[in-house]
């Protein structure tokens, strides 16, 4: 027999050996020898009252053995001499879209304009320590895509597009722990994601699917309105029976191409900002209703806020505990801020993106002349400002979040994660007003939410401008580019993924849909 149920453990308990056999023997009025086992289905952490709680949802094992098998078989089989499908871009979307290519008995070949993950390692240095952007390698461009050196979160909403437990399964698969299949906010870390990501890549090579590193795609063969090849950076021309593109928000070059082609697109609404980065220790104090280290069995803290500002949501995104910030810029020129946390999330940082809701179509008169473009002409001037700010190199403008609040030059500012360095600038006056105004409401109001989060002692940091593509390429219900036969926009780039888990979901439908028209 085997029962779920809910068990609640505070944090003294958690301490206990064997507290899960005995409350579930307890709950269910059995003997605690009749338990075989105890498969912890999923755990939360209730911090609300001062009292932390420890939600777990289990599976009470009575008189008969645990299951080991997982729930997931991955068939693999040799595609070495099958039909083909181009895949555009090896991020999650372009990553998943390859193995479920195999899966059907499809030959998938992935172009990937950046390198793998061992050599973009460099690339990275490069970044922080001398500041200089390449463009094909960075923190967004490589194997892996922006997810692997940026952080590696797995928690998504979006549970009605596809089998969630699948993705997370097939990570599992690759190397990454079964702690994600049960933790209600999911994390592999910045640290444990490159060597998933290089099993994923010898998978996909062990079963006869292609990957080619360095191959920047920047042309579209097109005739009678069917996609026929594509050319490469290098000259080379490739024919093409379906093309899935998994480029990702940030491949700007690709949408300028569309755009070039007269390929339709819309403009896409998106969220632009900064990023807040306090000690670790006061989220914690605050969350967790503690006053000095927390406690060894809880993690980092986090926290999720949300406050609307003159019918625009100001929020919280990709909140990340024992954390640091890094350098996502994808071109000389640009100063972007992201952040990232190891698996431990053991760092004395914590960093989260604040950002502004900016409608496309309300919010950017000056930019209708970039058409469909004007989000992405929009962000790339936020950018260019941030850098100029910073003093024209990947140093970021910062300001301490008190003075911005209150409109005041910082005199000195907090030490910082973020390797490039901070320079003081009068965020609170460079930022649009429509940006500037509504993110000193929202700190205002978020000090009030979370008392002690409105502090002297956290930097806010320009800028986050890479949340979500301000571009989306449509498709039909077949997933398919209603103009273009063959294309098949998929993930964030296209629009249609917040982030590893719904990206990969979507690499996954998208590599469905291109086959059946094979």
């Amino acid at each position: 027999m085997v029962k779920e149920i809910q068990l609640r453990v505070n944090l003294f308990e958690e301490k206990q050996t064997s507290i899960l056999e005995r409350k579930a023997a307890k709950q269910l009025a059995i003997d605690i020898n009749e338990i075989s086992g105890v498969k912890v289905l999923r755990k939360s952490i209730d911090a609300r009252k001062k009292q932390v709680i420890f939600n777990y949802k289990v599976a009470v094992y009575v008189n008969e053995p645990v299951p080991t098998v997982p729930d997931y078989v991955f068939e693999y089989k040799d595609v070495s001499t099958a039909k083909d499908v181009h895949i555009v871009g090896f991020g999650p979307a372009g990553m998943y879209a390859a193995l479920r290519c195999i899966e059907l008995g499809y030959k998938p070949i992935v172009l990937e304009r950046g390198k793998n993950v061992q050599d973009r390692r460099r690339d990275l240095r490069a970044i922080n320590q001398f500041h200089e952007v390449n463009e094909d390698s960075n923190y967004c461009f490589g194997e892996g895509g922006a997810g692997t050196y940026s952080d590696g979160k797995l928690y998504t909403r979006s549970l009605k597009r596809g089998d969630v437990r699948r993705i997370f399964e097939n990570l599992v698969y690759h190397g990454a722990t079964e702690q994600i299949l049960i933790d209600a906010h999911p994390h592999i870390g910045t640290n444990k994601l490159p060597k998933i990501i290089q099993n994923i890549r010898e998978t996909i090579l062990k079963y006869g699917g292609e990957i080619h590193f360095e191959s920047r795609v920047t042309d579209f063969v097109i005739k009678n309105n069917k996609l026929k090849a594509i050319q490469l950076q290098n000259g080379k021309e490739m024919e093409v029976n379906a093309v899935i593109l998994a480029t990702g928000h940030s491949s700007r070059d690709i949408y300028e191409l569309l755009h070039k082609k007269e390929i339709l697109l819309k403009a896409k609404s998106f969220a632009m900002g900064v990023r807040v980065e306090h000690p670790q220790e006061i989220i914690d104090q605050i969350q967790y209703s503690c006053s000095g280290a927390r406690d060894e069995l809880l993690p980092a803290a986090a926290y999720s806020l949300v406050h609307q500002v003159r019918n625009r949501g100001v929020y919280s995104f990709c909140m990340c505990p024992g954390g640091f910030i890094v350098p996502a810029a994808t071109a000389n020129g640009e100063v972007v801020v992201n952040g990232m946390s190891p698996s431990r999330r053991n760092n004395k940082f914590a960093n989260s993106g604040i950002v502004v809701e900016i409608d496309v179509e309300k919010d950017l008169p000056k930019y209708e002349q970039y058409g469909v473009l004007k989000g992405l002409q929009f962000q790339k001037d936020l950018e260019k400002l941030a850098f100029n700010a910073g003093g024209k190199s990947q140093v970021a403008p910062a300001q301490r979040l008190t003075d911005f609040v209150e409109g005041k030059f910082s005199d000195t500012l907090n030490e910082t994660s973020y390797q490039p360095g901070l320079n003081s600038s009068p965020m609170h006056s460079i930022l649009p007003k429509h940006i500037g105004y509504r993110l000193r409401k929202g700190f205002d109001a978020f000090g009030k939410k979370m008392y002690g989060y409105y502090t002297k002692e956290a930097n806010i940091i320009g800028v986050e401008s890479r949340t979500s593509s301000p571009v989306n390429i449509p498709r039909k219900d077949n997933l398919e580019h209603p103009q273009i036969e063959g294309l098949f926009p998929c993930g964030e780039g296209g629009g249609y993924a917040g982030g590893i888990i719904s990206a990969a979901m979507d690499g996954e439908r998208c590599a469905e849909s291109a086959v059946n028209l094979l």
